[in-house]
């Protein structure tokens, strides 16, 4: 499949046992949760980037979170492989790293978590463009990109109102 960029062919022979790559996909468990599980790892990620990363540095945490979202292709390959779907809805590990993506070098503020999250969220639901058609690479390159391009829209309108108010 031609799709543009070279990266989505990394990774593609490597695989987890299931049962692992669905406790990485799901965040967890979290991704069974009743009622919008998105959301629900959207929460947990700001709970951990405000209560764990206090004084995390900017470059350890983008580390965490290119980690995160490369765990979070292979085991979305592995859960998509398994349960015949493009994109299930138990797989939140993108919302993790969507949303952390958005708090990058915020303020360690509750208004910037709940700002981010609600920013993040808006993005992640609403789709606008270019973030949809991020949705259409293959597997779990289209899984993880469209919440990463979420959570850095959401970061740099953030980091815009920083600049200019």
């Amino acid at each position: 499949m031609k799709t543009g960029l070279l990266f989505v062919n990394f990774f593609p022979e490597l695989r987890l046992s299931n049962s692992i790559s669905n406790w990485i996909a799901t965040v967890f468990r979290i991704g069974y949760l009743p009622l919008a599980p998105g959301t629900w790892c959207s929460i947990f990620a700001v709970l951990i980037w405000y209560y764990l990363f206090i004084d995390i540095s900017i470059l350890y945490f983008s580390l965490i979170i290119l980690i995160v979202s490369i765990a979070g292709v292979i085991a979305s390959n592995d859960v998509i492989k398994s349960v015949g779907k493009n994109d299930p809805s138990e797989v939140v590990i993108d919302e993790l790293a969507g949303q952390w993506l958005a708090l990058i070098a915020l303020p360690h503020t509750i208004g910037f978590a709940v700002a981010s999250f609600v920013l993040f969220r808006i993005f992640d639901i609403a789709k606008p463009f270019p973030i949809r058609q991020l949705e259409q690479y293959p597997n779990g390159w289209g899984v993880m990109l469209d919440d990463i391009a979420a959570g850095l829209i959401t970061c740099g309108i953030l980091h815009l109102y920083i600049y200019f108010v």
